[in-house]
C-alpha cells in the first residue's frame, strides 16, 4: 500500500516555480510551508503540522521564537553588517558571552556549519604545523567513515558518501578515514605523527543518529590527548541542547580541544555558525589568514546571544532529555513490526525501517505529512525524528499516535 500524497492548486504553484527556476539538488516532500510557531508549521493552505526536523537541528528553540525574533527586529533596524573591516558595538559583548558560555579563551565567528568546519581544519593544520612542529604539508586529520560535515570541495574529500564525491573531484589530500565508534583503529592511526586532529560527530546525525558506545568519546579524546593530537568536535546538529546536554561531549565530560557551533546558534533565524578554541590554537591564524565579511555581523551577535540564552533559561536541555526518554518508549510500545530499531539520545532520534519495499521510509514519511507529522529519511530506510526541544509530554503522545496510524501504509 502506498501513502496517497493530497497537493493543492496553489501547492502546485509553488512547486512548479521551484522545480522550473531553482537548481535541482534537493529532494524535498511536496509540502509548501509559509508559517512556524513553536512546534509546528503551517502550510500555504492552513494545514499545520509537526515538524520532527526543526531545520536539521537548527531550530531546536522552536519556530520563530519570540525572544529571538525580538532581538532580530531591534538589531536590523540599528545596524546588520560593517565586515570585519571595522569593529562594531557588539561582536567583543558577543565573544565575551559566547566564550564563557562554552569556556574558551576564543572564538571566530563564521555562517553556515560547513564554513565553520572549514575553519577548524584550517586551525588544526595551522596549529600542527607551528606548534606540534608537523613538516610543513603533510599535516593529517583523521576523521570516521559515513561523517557528515558538510559539502564543500575539501569536505567532500573525506566523505564516504558516493552521492556527496562522484563527479566533483580531484579531492583534497591529509585526510585519514577509519570507522566510527572504533577505538582499535583511531590508536592504529593516531601514531602516525603527522597527525594533527581528529575531527568526530559525538553522535552521527546524517549517517541516521548512530549512537557511539559509552565511553567512546571519553577515550578518543584521552588518546588524542595522549598523542598530541587535537580532538575536533563537530557539534553543529548535536549541540545546544540537541542531546539532553548543552553539548552531547558533554554525557562524557569530554571538553574538545576545537568546539565547531551551527545551525540553532541563531534559533534558526539566520546562518550563524562558530569556531571556539583556547589561545594555544586560536592565535596561530593571523590577520588576513582568515575571515568572512558577514562572520561575526552584529545581527548575527545580538540573535546568537538570544538564542543561547533562551536555551538556558527555558531548560531546553533538561526537556530535551525527558522528552527524548518518552518518546522512545513510546514508539517502542508501538511494537510495530516495520521499525527494525530506534536509537538516539535527547530529542536526536532515529528509527530504522524493515520492509521489502526499498522506498518504504520515503513512503511512511509521505503518510506522515499526510498525518500531519514531517520528518524525512536519511540513507534510504531511516528516518530522523527531532522535534524542536520545547515540545511537551502530551505532543509527544499525539505524535507517536500519529506515527503508528502512519506506519499502517506499510501493512
Amino acid at each position: 500500500m502506498q501513502a496517497t500524497v493530497s497537493s493543492s492548486a496553489r501547492e502546485q504553484h509553488y512547486l512548479s516555480l521551484e522545480d522550473k527556476f531553482g537548481a535541482h539538488n534537493y529532494h524535498p516532500l511536496p509540502v509548501v510551508l509559509e508559517r512556524g510557531q513553536g512546534v509546528h508549521v503551517w502550510d500555504v493552505d492552513g494545514k499545520r503540522y509537526f515538524d520532527f526536523l526543526s531545520g536539521y537541528s537548527a531550530v531546536n528553540q522552536g519556530h520563530c521564537h519570540p525572544d529571538i525574533v525580538a532581538a532580530v527586529i531591534e538589531q536590523a533596524q540599528k545596524l546588520t553588517l560593517t565586515s570585519r573591516a571595522f569593529h562594531s558595538s557588539l561582536l567583543g559583548e558577543y565573544a565575551q558571552f559566547i566564550t564563557e558560555y562554552f569556556g574558551y579563551n576564543k572564538v571566530l565567528p563564521m555562517n553556515t556549519g560547513v564554513e565553520a568546519v572549514e575553519t577548524a581544519i584550517k586551525l588544526c593544520r595551522r596549529w600542527g604545523y607551528e606548534v606540534k612542529g608537523i613538516e610543513e604539508n603533510k599535516a593529517v586529520i583523521i576523521v570516521c567513515s559515513n561523517n557528515f560535515h558538510g559539502r564543500t570541495s575539501t569536505v567532500i574529500s573525506f566523505s564516504s558518501d558516493p552521492s556527496a564525491r562522484k563527479g566533483f573531484g580531484p579531492f583534497m589530500q591529509g585526510f585519514v578515514s577509519i570507522p566510527f565508534n572504533n577505538l582499535d583503529a583511531l590508536s592504529e592511526a593516531l601514531k602516525d605523527k603527522n597527525v594533527a586532529g581528529f575531527l568526530v560527530e559525538p553522535i552521527q546525525g546524517e549517517a541516521g543518529v548512530v549512537v557511539p558506545d559509552e565511553g567512546y568519546l571519553a577515550k578518543a579524546k584521552q588518546f588524542c590527548a595522549d598523542a598530541n593530537v587535537l580532538f575536533i568536535a563537530d557539534e553543529i546538529q548535536t549541540g545546544l541542547g540537541r542531546t539532553g546536554k548543552m553539548l552531547a561531549c558533554d554525557h562524557e565530560n569530554v571538553r574538545p580541544d576545537i568546539l565547531i557551533l551551527g545551525k540553532a546558534l541563531s534559533g534558526g533565524i539566520m546562518p550563524v555558525s562558530g569556531v571556539l578554541a583556547d589561545d594555544e590554537i586560536m592565535l596561530t591564524i593571523k590577520p588576513g589568514e582568515h575571515g568572512s565579511t558577514y562572520g561575526g555581523n552584529p545581527l548575527a551577535c545580538k540573535v546568537a546571544i538570544a538564542a543561547l540564552t533562551v536555551l538556558k533559561n527555558e531548560k531546553m536541555s533538561e526537556n530535551a532529555e525527558k522528552m527524548g526518554e518518552l518518546l522512545r518508549q513510546k514508539l517502542r510500545d508501538l511494537q510495530s513490526p516495520h521499525i527494525k530499531l530506534i536509537r538516539g539520545k535527547g530529542l536526536l532520534n532515529a528509527i530504522v525501517i524493515s520492509h521489502k519495499n526499498a522506498d518504504a521510509a520515503w513512503d511512511l514519511c509521505l503518510a506522515m505529512k499526510e498525518n500531519g507529522i514531517l520528518a524525512k529519511p536519511t540513507h534510504g530506510d531511516k528516518i530522523r525524528l527531532a522535534p524542536p526541544l520545547v515540545i511537551t509530554a502530551d505532543e509527544i503522545e499525539e505524535c507517536v499516535q500519529l506515527i503508528g496510524k502512519s506506519l499502517k501504509v506499510l501493512d
